[in-house]
């Protein structure tokens, strides 16, 4: 191990400066354009539906189809960035998200109009897997947890612009939905031309025997002072099924499902929420979607801060626990008690929105650089494929069984996830990059065992 000297300090606890925002802003970017995404595809079907006579099966394909493309672009992309390099997947990603936002104006069948959104969607998932390594990367670790979990924060803004965009744009015409879903080529083209000239990650270059590179990097943008240390050399033939060898098994498989059972319930309900509302009986007006927005970007207010004062481990566990109890309570409450059911949906949103930020936290923490992207490209592809499939089913789930039924599954999968974090999650908070991913050892997955309090 390198030693420091009283004049020098490590990657990890050098002071947040301007750079560190400029790489916030660019990856938070991609967020925006996500929440845009999946935010407006609920107001566009509303005009598509009886244009294109779309069936249950099809309403759903197009309601997911930014997911499907999500799972592919985080499983792929992910796994080539950790063998060819962050900054280029960085940049390509939103090269393919412009294109094929913009080709949807052109769209005159379902089928053009899924192929397009999935390919949106791939770019959106290279760059989950990327952005939130990047950063999580060049961030100190003093500031990283708030850093990674503002990801929610911006994506929730994007999907409240998306429901503005959908309200005013769906009023001019019965081809609006055309402008609307091509409308998000502006901020990816935006963050494309941003991104030109910024630099590869030093942990990866460091990881590939390339330090002079990867220590001229640090210099110039944290100061000569500034070391790059405990960065042991990756293993240049390291393959994508070593996240699911002894060492990184138990990381992928938390990190997976907490992901999974936390965001299918929310894509589920929020990609069809006007439907959703008026099934459950709930006013469908500018003004209640205004207050569920509000909360949304409350609630991401709230998990920035509750990432800092909470245990990560804590929040996780509590937070499923709530929400499934809301749920419970959603699906047993009877549709005249209209007070009820707006109080546990407006809590429900509140929590679900606060709670959302660990998605960008944990992944990035959980893995070593050698197969950080890997893991957090797979983290992220196992969501957006459980998103994906909770998604394509609810319009049919609540066709054949009903609100309170559909409402109680989803409930069980949230039950699933506190399961899940109550075994599994760590603790990262407070640990260097480095020591957050190894865990007290890094020879087997046993270190990624809670730590005995």
């Amino acid at each position: 191990m390198q030693h420091l000297t009283q004049q020098q300090i490590r990657m990890d606890d050098v002071p947040l400066n301007r750079f560190h925002i400029k790489i916030a802003g660019l990856t938070f970017g991609a967020h925006f354009t996500d929440g845009y995404v999946l935010g407006v595809i609920g107001f566009a079907l509303a005009q598509i539906k009886p244009q294109m006579g779309l069936t249950p099966f099809w309403e759903g394909m197009l309601g997911s189809s930014a997911l499907i493309g999500l799972f592919m672009g985080s499983l792929v992309l992910g796994w080539i960035s950790d063998y060819i390099g962050r900054q280029k997947i960085f940049s390509f990603s939103f090269v393919i998200i412009t294109l094929a936002s913009a080709l949807q104006f052109f769209a005159t069948t379902p089928e053009q109009l899924f192929l397009l959104r999935v390919m949106v969607g791939i770019g959106l998932g290279g760059d989950f897997s990327v952005g939130h390594t990047m950063l999580a990367e060049f961030s100190p670790r003093k500031h990283r947890g708030v850093l990674l979990g503002s990801f929610s924060v911006i994506w929730t803004f994007g999907y409240v612009a998306a429901g503005f965009a959908g309200h005013f744009l769906t009023a001019l015409g019965p081809d609006a939905w055309r402008w609307l879903l091509s409308s998000s080529a502006i901020p990816a083209l935006a963050i494309l031309l941003m991104r030109i000239g910024t630099p590869e990650s030093p942990r990866w270059l460091m990881g590939k025997g390339r330090r002079e590179q990867a220590m001229a990097i640090v210099h110039k943008y944290f100061g000569p002072h500034v070391l790059l240390i405990d960065e042991a050399p990756v293993m240049s033939k390291q393959r994508f099924l070593s996240l699911f060898g002894p060492k990184y098994r138990r990381r992928t498989a938390f990190n997976s499902l907490f992901f999974v059972c936390l965001v299918i319930p929310y894509f589920a309900i929020y990609t069809f929420l006007p439907s959703i509302l008026q099934v459950m009986g709930l006013d469908n007006s500018f003004s209640t979607d205004l207050l569920l927005n509000g909360l949304l970007i409350v609630g991401a207010l709230l998990g920035i801060v509750l990432t800092v004062i909470c245990s990560r481990r804590g929040f996780l566990i509590g937070s499923f626990i709530f929400l499934a109890a809301c749920l419970v309570m959603l699906s047993i409450i009877p549709a005249s008690q209209t007070a009820w059911l707006i109080a546990f949906f407006a809590a429900f949103t509140l929590v679900m929105s606060a709670v959302s930020n660990l998605v960008g936290v944990f992944p990035a923490e959980s893995f070593p650089t050698e197969v950080r992207s890997m893991g957090v490209g797979f983290a992220t592809s196992m969501s957006r494929l459980g998103s994906a499939i909770g998604t394509g089913l609810l319009p049919l789930a609540i066709v054949h069984y009903g609100m309170p039924t559909t409402t109680g599954i989803l409930a069980l999968v949230l039950i699933v996830g506190a399961i899940v974090s109550i075994a599994w999650a760590p603790e990262t908070k407070g640990l260097t990059l480095v020591d957050a991913a190894q865990g007290p050892s890094s020879q087997t997955d046993n270190a990624f065992a809670v730590p005995a309090k």
